[in-house]
């Protein structure tokens, strides 16, 4: 009987020896347990820590690739959906990126800068040469600005922007986002697919909205029924004043003559006479002038990056 309890209280001992070990292990490692049930542990090997990435060397994953970035909620789901397909669509078929942004606050930077900062920390563009375009909405103090970099910058020249922003920015006042957002990305497919045939929109050059024969014909036809219908009221108003008359009396006119004598007298003349001066044209260099005061091609600026952007912006 006293062997049986010493044997027990042997096997207690080594259980509890063996939990202490266990619990005492460092947290990093591996438990090893051999062929006879004894358990042992194996540290991991130590590693130098490496270097931090720098700040500015960060690229923010949770913006990377996306082309809808709407900070300021003024799209609903759908809305964002349906734009995000469409920016893609247009991106990867042309290789050009098009991308949309909005905030609420440009948190102490113009506009020009937020929206070239935002492109290059944020790694948009195809190439090597970044091409692409974006659009930012501010609602703080309802800025836009619209940036272009690389291929961007030759499909898109100051006077090819101002007919873009003449589309978008009225849409943009009405509260109207999606719409505007679309025409944006139509107008983008529309002056790339243009740029690749070696004659970008530029001055001189500008897309002519469609005629709306249609349109325009019954806006024709309606001015004419109204000036029509004006001359007829007028003529029946001058009709009104017309009776029968009971003598003949009323419907002779004097014929007694009212003759006046007029007599001109040439006395003399004097004629002189001046050369015409020639005309001569003269053009300063980089003065405005053609569609909107553009004088053609873009002007580029140098962003904090230290890349060149062209773009345009204003209030909405």
């Amino acid at each position: 009987m006293k062997k049986k309890i010493a044997i027990l209280l042997l096997v207690m001992l080594l259980a509890l020896n063996l939990t202490a070990s266990v619990l005492a292990a460092p947290p990093d490692g591996m438990y090893i347990i051999d062929e006879n049930g004894f358990v042992s542990f194996e540290p991991e090997p130590v590693t130098e820590p490496s270097d931090p990435v720098p700040f500015e060397e960060m690229v923010v994953p949770a913006i990377k690739g996306i082309r809808v970035v709407d900070e300021a909620d003024l799209l609903n789901p759908a809305e964002q959906s349906i734009l995000q397909h469409q920016l893609d669509e247009i991106s990867r078929r042309q290789q050009v990126d098009i991308v949309v942004v909005t905030v609420n606050s440009l948190g102490g930077r113009s506009a020009m800068e937020y929206a070239d900062d935002f492109y290059d920390q944020n790694d948009y563009g195809f190439g090597t040469n970044h091409d692409g375009i974006l659009l930012l909405v501010s609602m703080a103090q309802r800025d836009w600005w619209i940036s272009t970099t690389g291929y961007g910058i030759t499909a898109f020249t100051d006077a090819g922007l101002e007919y873009i922003s003449d589309r978008v920015v009225p849409k943009l006042s009405d509260g109207q986002y999606a719409e505007a957002f679309s025409i944006f990305a139509e107008k983008c497919d529309q002056f790339i697919t243009q740029a690749r045939t070696g004659e970008p929109y530029d001055v001189g050059n500008i897309p002519k909205d469609p005629f709306r024969i249609g349109l325009w014909l019954a806006i024709s036809v309606a001015i004419g029924l109204f000036a029509a219908g004006c001359v007829l009221w007028y003529l029946k108003g001058q009709l009104i004043t017309v009776h029968a008359q009971s003598g003949a009396r009323y419907y002779t006119k004097s014929i007694a003559p009212n003759l006046t004598v007029n007599k001109e007298i040439y006395l003399h003349s004097t004629m002189s006479s001046h050369p015409r001066p020639k005309f001569e044209e003269s053009r300063s260099s980089g003065s405005s002038g053609g569609f909107g005061g553009f004088s053609g091609g873009s002007v580029t600026h140098r962003s904090s990056s230290g890349r060149f952007h062209g773009g345009r912006g204003g209030k909405f």
